[in-house]
């Protein structure tokens, strides 16, 4: 079976059984501030729970795209994924547990075709705390639903103690759902419930307990070990947790049913690796013609590679692009330990832009968004490749030299190179080191205070840290405003900047936005400028002097009496590019900075510009 069949196949039976098809939400949220991405079907639906009426009705169903960035951690297992899809039924106070539970079992051993043997099922104890009686109509409903095709099925009271000597698990928190966890995590107003999960046996046969980390533990449902695999929950969303602590059922008893495209399509298939689906094994074909490697032989790396990709394309859909703020930053931290791991593999040319087809390929029927926005993706994700790539390759070695790696030398990566601080903890994970990351935030304050202290009443140059790729972007700011003066006039006037190791923002006078023709010419002199390897001086003049020797200065109140003068190009020749006021730092020749690319133009307010640019 596909998952194109498989998808179908539920949206119809749901749809037979009276309710509306509704289409997937969007990955970022609308009009929900408390999270950065829809990472569950019945997130969009939350206030329908709470008593607000649906358009279409009691009964909805849909596949749900869902993204969780919690789990990027977890990838590389045989079951973990930052992107899914959920297929999701909902009641909002229609039926309840007595309809529910023989459907979802009726469409997984007759629509999907598993077998029922092979079905574990579980429910919950009950938390006499928050006053939430144990379930007991749960157990029942499943052992009649067993009993109706010759299967016994006896309860297991402690699964963690007992093991599998029943079908039927009680569980404490494991067994509530709601979008914050456990009902101690829940805030006020929070709805949540009971759920009853129901996971496939890929059996013993596999070995795959006893070759796991949980190989000295009882083995169980929920155990991690990878025999069983949770394909779907039923929620019993029914109450409300308030503001004392306590918990008191909503008006109506709901539903909300979410299965695992991937992990039903992986039992169905009798393979508990999910990355052996149709939704994969076109990534996983192409890496192997990338690497040259086989997938059996680093099925870690292949993983990883191959959810982190399809996760960054499905964001990049709905309009999010690699950043270094919010949901940016998810995408941006995907496709770097996706790069990473492909140099581990061995790939040595630019990659990403192959397996972005590949995905949209994949999806192409489902989410045509993605194929529509090809060439945009695969330009962004090739930017965002070779610029990590020179940062990698500076990185790692300089790591290989360093040994043992602490919180010091972690922030010295990030401060010199830009190397993030989540890469260097993988990286010392692997070696059996570990990052105290109090001190790397101790040496990340001190040197905020330092670059602080050097710019107070100097500059407003917005610089975030004092870093080399930094330096070189600050420089650029400078180069950036001589070629909109040239291009656009000399009315043009810097309003302000902010620079980080991730790219230069940089805020101008002027009343309209640039022509594509425009934003060519300034990047292309910007360019020229850096690849003519212009010096860059640094003097020490009274305001007043470096005024009349031509020095520009936007900011002349902020400077004290005496200021630095900082010229790209041949100061005694009067032969510059830019002459400015500026606390620095700066390179020392532009030839330093690399090749640069104006990534976009916008208004930042009235009559003032916004242009954005980053490395290459």
């Amino acid at each position: 079976m596909t998952s194109n069949q498989l998808r179908q196949k539920y949206l119809t039976f749901y749809q037979e059984k009276g309710h509306q098809l509704i289409p997937s939400a969007p990955l970022i949220p609308e009009n929900d501030p408390t999270t950065l991405f829809t990472s569950s079907g019945m997130q969009p639906l939350m206030p329908y729970f709470l008593g607000q009426p649906h358009p279409e009705g009691k009964r909805v169903t849909d596949s749900q795209k869902c993204f969780r960035a919690v789990d990027i951690d977890e990838v590389g297992d045989n079951r973990h994924t930052t992107f899914f899809e959920m297929l999701g039924n909902w009641s909002f106070g229609d039926y309840f547990k007595k309809e529910q539970l023989p459907w979802v079992f009726e469409f997984l051993i007759k629509e999907v075709g598993l077998d029922p043997e092979k079905l574990f099922v579980t429910a919950y104890q009950g938390d006499d705390q928050i006053g939430v009686p144990k379930d007991t109509q749960t157990p029942q409903i499943w052992q009649e639903l067993f009993a109706s095709i010759g299967i016994q099925a006896p309860i297991v009271e402690n699964p963690h103690q007992s093991g599998l000597t029943g079908r039927i698990f009680y569980y404490g928190n494991s067994n509530w759902w709601s979008r914050s966890g456990s009902p101690e995590q829940m805030p006020a107003g929070e709805p949540g419930g009971p759920d009853s999960e129901i996971f496939y046996d890929f059996g013993a046969d596999l070995k795959l307990h006893e070759h796991s980390a949980w190989k000295d533990q009882v083995c169980h449902p929920n155990c991690d070990c990878g025999r069983f695999l949770e394909i779907g929950n039923s929620v019993f969303m029914q109450y409300q947790k308030m503001s004392d602590g306590s918990f008191q059922e909503l008006p109506n008893k709901n539903v909300d049913f979410g299965g695992g495209l991937e992990r039903i399509l992986a039992a169905s298939n009798q393979d508990p690796d999910v990355f052996k689906t149709n939704l994969f094994e076109p990534i996983i074909e192409e890496i192997e013609q990338l690497s040259g490697q086989k997938y059996q032989d680093h099925t870690t790396a292949f993983r990883i590679i191959a959810d982190h990709v399809k996760a960054a394309v499905m964001l990049a859909g709905d309009g999010v692009f690699p950043g270094s703020k919010g949901q940016a930053y998810f995408s941006r931290r995907l496709l770097r330990r996706s790069i990473r791991y492909g140099q581990e593999l061995g790939i040595k040319q630019l990659f990403l832009a192959s397996l972005v087809k590949t995905v949209s390929i994949i999806y192409q029927d489902q989410y045509p968004e993605v194929k529509k926005q090809l060439n945009t993706i695969v330009e962004q994700f090739e930017l965002e490749e070779k610029k990590f790539n020179k940062t990698l390759e500076k990185g790692l070695r300089e790591i290989e030299k360093i040994g043992q790696l602490d919180g010091a030398k972690a922030f010295k990566l990030y401060e010199t190179y830009g190397f993030p601080l989540e890469l260097t903890q993988e990286i010392a994970l692997e070696k059996g080191q570990q990052i105290d990351l109090d001190q790397f935030r101790k040496q990340f304050d001190i040197h905020k205070d330092l670059s602080r202290s050097a710019s107070a009443g100097k500059f407003k140059g917005g610089l975030a840290d004092h870093s080399q790729v930094t330096v070189k972007y600050h420089t650029a700011t400078h180069l950036l405003h001589s070629a909109l003066r040239k291009i656009l006039g000399q009315s043009v006037a810097q309003k302000g900047s902010n620079i980080d190791a991730e790219r230069l923002r940089f805020d101008f006078s002027f009343d309209r936005g640039l022509t594509d023709q425009e934003k060519q010419q300034v990047e292309k002199m910007v360019n020229d400028w850096i690849q003519a390897d212009l010096p860059v001086t640094k003097k020490i003049m009274e305001k007043k002097a470096a005024l009349n020797s031509g020095a520009t200065a936007f900011f002349v109140e902020k400077y004290p009496d005496q200021v630095s003068v900082y010229t790209i190009g041949k100061d005694e020749e009067h032969d510059w590019v830019s002459k400015e006021f500026c606390g620095g730092p700066h390179v020392t020749h532009t030839g330093e900075i690399g090749s640069i690319r104006l990534v976009k133009e916008k208004s930042a307010s009235s009559g003032i510009r916004r242009i954005y640019m980053q490395l290459e």
